[in-house]
């Protein structure tokens, strides 16, 4: 069995990847600092990260860790001598990370230079998985936007999830560091709490809120059930072809937030929507290929929203939150 160290791993995605690390034998050492950008009376981030973590204690080794301090991320990489280091940790929302200039850069930059510099001086390493993020595409040209769409962001999150990418591939080609890239899509499901579209939009539904649709919600995106992109960051870890590549994440299928919200209105009837101007200055995008993955990781997503949406809502009802 391999041992698996993910920076970022008590957060949304790396909760789900260490389960299906864990239920499969895997040993998971989590390395996070535990930050949250958005307040907690509106996140719900205390009580969905003390879910996470009375769910994987006793069954990880989990470490509160910065990436951006080098030493202590050595000393860790050091004890664990994992074999494979999956890199979530970042400023993870568009918005945010605008408002939040000077952490992105130390985060998303900064501390991606200080993990590829970290894992050089542990020889166990054999892959370093990165997590980029669909907004290195910028604007779609077309779709599906497969994996050699044309990059081009046009805000500073993308810009320093490329910049990742960029340093990622030379550090592989400079160093011999064997890596992996996933460009992940809206990822949505249980226990998130940055205050996504998908989250706002489930949560007021359940307390009879009107959903907002900027723009009239006609944008499309395409949404990923957590536990798909999970299960993508689990086949790109251990999969042969996978070294030294670049893989698209998703669903596969963009959807506007009208149609999620229509979907929610099946299982919560009564939900009323509104809509208003749009407020922020998104990428136009929509469907990702993912021809790549499927063929090469054996890649097949199961949850299209209308599958998705309505665990997520079981979920939410069923929290404390909610009760």
């Amino acid at each position: 069995m391999a041992k698996v160290f993910i920076t970022g791993g008590a957060g949304f995605i790396g909760y789900f990847i260490s389960k299906e690390l864990l239920s499969m034998g895997h040993e998971v050492i989590i390395y996070d600092a535990f930050i949250n950008y958005i307040s907690p009376l509106e996140s719900h981030y205390p009580y969905y990260l003390q879910m996470r973590l009375r769910d994987l204690e006793g069954k990880a080794q989990i470490i509160r860790g910065d990436i951006r301090h080098r030493g202590f991320l050595v000393k860790a990489l050091k004890d664990s001598q994992p074999d494979r280091v999956i890199h979530l940790a970042a400023v993870p929302i568009a918005n945010i990370s605008n408002l939040f200039s000077e952490d992105t850069t130390q985060i998303n930059l900064n501390g991606t230079i200080t993990v590829l510099e970290s894992i050089r001086v542990v020889d166990s390493i054999r892959r370093f998985i990165y997590a980029s993020s669909s907004f290195v595409y910028g604007n779609f040209k077309y779709e599906p936007a497969d994996e050699l769409h044309p990059t081009n962001p046009i805000d500073l999150y993308g810009g320093t999830k490329l910049a990742g990418e960029i340093l990622t591939q030379v550090f592989g080609k400079r160093f011999g560091v064997e890596y992996t890239i996933i460009r992940p899509s809206a990822v949505y499901g249980p226990t998130d709490c940055n205050r996504r579209v998908s989250q706002i939009f489930v949560e007021n539904a359940l307390k009879g809120k009107p959903l907002v649709l900027d723009g009239g919600g006609e944008g499309r995106v395409d949404f990923t059930y957590v536990e798909d992109t999970a299960h993508g960051f689990v086949l790109a870890a251990f999969s042969e072809k996978a070294k030294n590549e670049i893989f698209n994440i998703t669903r596969g299928e963009g959807r506007s937030a009208k149609e999620y919200a229509e979907v929610i209105k099946k299982y919560l009837p009564g939900t009323k929507t509104i809509v208003k101007k749009a407020t922020e200055v998104r990428p136009q995008r929509g469907s990702l290929g993912i021809t790549k993955a499927k063929n090469e990781l054996g890649y097949q997503p199961q949850f299209p929203i209308e599958k998705g949406i309505p665990k997520y809502i079981e979920f939410i009802k069923s929290s404390a939150l909610f009760k």
